[in-house]
């Protein structure tokens, strides 16, 4: 019996889909439940399972197609039920153990989303690519493989290219950063601050936290801490502009940028102000494992009132972030390096970070925009302030 393989219910506010990937090949065997595609939205990877097991007959909606909720993606032909074997001395039967199948190759290994989409866009099977580990093929064992099939066919002076379509989520990234350059006056102001004084409580109280909460204490915790402070007496860098609206925000739903193999995302924390720096940190967590895999929710990556984006993970010293609208202003953390300073009167080196912050210049002047940025340089430079709220 076949069976129709169709587009999911799509999250709230999402109209339709792009077929991404397909996991399987018309003729592959599929198991209920199996990811047999990726649909990718603006925000999010949707995987879609196998309605039974038996077989892929069909592929009706190739990668790239546009569908929406209910479609007709595929087809699978279900297995038969397998027949009850005869009992010794019947006919048909011989008394012996039936043999069990022989298997060749490698065993299968398991597959991330990302690697799965990276096998198919290169027409590779996982079973014929080494791996470092038994049972999971990694991305890195792809691009080793296809770099040692790229030198063996790239002759000496050639000059290679390769033309790929960008992905629905990569070019929604394009559109956002064009309109936020185009409908925003953006300015960027700088500062830096001494990290010694978070790097002594870290170093002091690291273990203790872990223990107690289950969670590694960061930095991001601290600036999330500090901006919300700083939210707090300068509410026109927590506000957005509506047409010819000004609307301020009662909350502080701050937006944590997060890097993942098919671009960046900003997943929401709800309520910032109220929550403690461990949960800060365990929900921060969270969001970057969950991103890795393609499972955050539609509602995570949606509002935030203001974002915070650390380069400096990437070894960053200086860059002025883009607006994530209908935000107004967005900081940018960096590289933590040792300079030497004046502290006092003498040069000592002490661990220091600039701090950008990007603002939109129609809603925020600059003398605002710089003193929330001092208000938040002097909260990471003396966290007992985020404590005592002063």
């Amino acid at each position: 019996m076949k069976l129709e393989i169709e587009v999911p219910e799509l999250p709230e506010s999402v109209q339709d889909a792009t077929v991404a990937i397909w996991h399987k090949r018309v003729g592959d065997a599929v198991q209920e439940g199996e990811p047999l595609l990726d649909l990718e939205t603006d925000k999010v990877t949707l995987e879609v399972p196998a309605p039974a097991s038996g077989v892929l007959e069909a592929v009706l909606k190739a990668p790239g197609a546009q569908v929406t909720r209910g479609e007709v993606l595929g087809l699978v032909e279900t297995a038969p039920p397998r027949a009850a074997a005869p009992p010794p001395g019947a006919p048909g039967g011989a008394g012996e153990p039936e043999a069990a199948p022989a298997t060749t190759g490698r065993a299968k290994p398991k597959l991330s989303p990302a690697v799965r989409r990276l096998l198919e866009e290169h027409g590779l099977r996982a079973e014929e690519i080494p791996r470092g580990r038994a049972d999971r093929l990694t991305r890195a064992d792809v691009e080793a493989h296809l770099s040692r099939q790229e030198a063996g066919r790239v002759e000496p002076g050639a000059r290679p290219e390769k033309r790929v379509p960008m992905s629905r989520l990569r070019r929604r990234i394009a559109e956002r950063l064009l309109e936020a350059q185009r409908d925003h006056a953006i300015l960027t102001t700088f500062n830096e601050a001494d990290m010694q004084a978070v790097t002594d409580l870290r170093r002091r109280y690291r273990e203790t936290f872990e223990a107690r909460h289950g969670v590694k204490l960061g930095f991001m915790s601290f600036f999330v801490a500090a901006c919300v402070a700083a939210l707090r007496r300068f509410p026109q860098v927590n506000a957005s502009i509506d047409g010819t609206d000004i609307v301020y925000h009662g909350y502080y739903d701050i937006g944590i940028a997060v890097s993942t193999e098919r671009g960046l995302v900003v997943p929401v924390l709800r309520d910032a102000d109220q929550l403690p720096l461990h949960e800060i940190e365990r929900r921060i967590a969270d969001f970057a494992r969950r991103a890795r895999e393609n499972r955050l929710e539609l509602e995570e990556l949606q509002g935030g009132t203001f974002t915070i984006t650390n380069g400096g993970v990437f070894g960053s010293l200086l860059s002025t972030p883009i607006l994530n609208p209908p935000q107004s202003a967005i900081l940018g953390m960096h590289k933590i390096q040792p300079r030497p300073v004046v502290v006092d009167g003498e040069v000592v080196v002490r661990p220091m970070m600039y701090l950008a912050l990007s603002y939109d210049h129609r809603l925020i002047d600059g003398r605002e925009a710089v003193q929330f940025l001092v208000a938040v340089k002097e909260a990471v430079e003396d966290p007992q302030r985020l404590m005592l709220e002063i």
